[in-house]
């Protein structure tokens, strides 16, 4: 399997679970994303983007990673571009770092959506900020594992039919649920998480390591 770790803009932070997830990997940053890669440790093979949000003071190895530049006017962001050269190289499975938070909510809901076209493509796909992860829930079962007491939400992006919520809290069993109901957010891990879904489009945001309150 071909997994690229590919480095948007967005929050990050490090932690053991996120370090498992890129080890091997290979790397392309997405224009400021290009700034996580030294606390990760990494040195990408390529860097895309119209490089209008280049961190300052970069060292030396990554200031010399290969360049393919953009125009800032474009009808691609950044982290499609970075995402489109990975799969040309031969991805089959994607850790899109810094997905969530940044200075652009647009940008955040973007990769999300996208998370989920890739999913229906054949690509496994997981958005991560480090603290939190998302991962495009298809129609079919899958099972994750989370710690018990780890928070999760699963996010409608249509409406939902016959969902099955098993190893949490509030356990469901083959609901339905409208398009925009907060009936599924803010569940618990109890045990080993398994989601069901028959149609629909979703979004699991898991939160493995949940940041302190500021």
């Amino acid at each position: 399997m071909g997994t690229f770790t590919i480095l948007l803009g967005g929050e990050l932070v490090r932690t053991p679970r996120l370090d498992r997830q890129i080890e091997g990997s290979r790397v392309i940053a997405a224009d400021a994303g290009i700034g996580h890669a030294r606390m990760l440790g990494l040195v990408p093979e390529l860097w895309v983007g119209d490089f209008d949000s280049v961190p300052p003071n970069l060292p030396e190895d990554l200031a010399a990673v290969p360049r393919k530049i953009f125009p800032a006017e474009k009808d691609m962001t950044d982290g499609e571009l970075a995402i489109a050269e990975a799969l040309a190289r031969g991805a089959t499975s994607l850790v899109l770092a810094g997905a969530f938070g940044g200075k652009r909510a647009d940008h955040a809901f973007l990769h999300q959506a996208l998370g989920y076209r890739l999913a229906e493509a054949g690509t496994t796909v997981l958005l991560t900020s480090g603290a939190q992860e998302g991962v495009p829930i298809l129609p079919g079962k899958a099972a994750f594992d989370y710690a018990d007491g780890t928070l999760f939400s699963v996010l409608g992006f249509s409406e939902l039919a016959g969902l099955t919520v098993s190893g949490a809290k509030w356990p469901l069993d083959r609901v339905e649920v409208a398009f925009g109901s907060s009936l599924t957010i803010s569940n618990e891990v109890k045990g080993r998480l398994e989601i069901a879904l028959e149609s629909g489009r979703a979004l699991l945001l898991a939160h493995p390591y949940p940041l302190a309150e500021s």
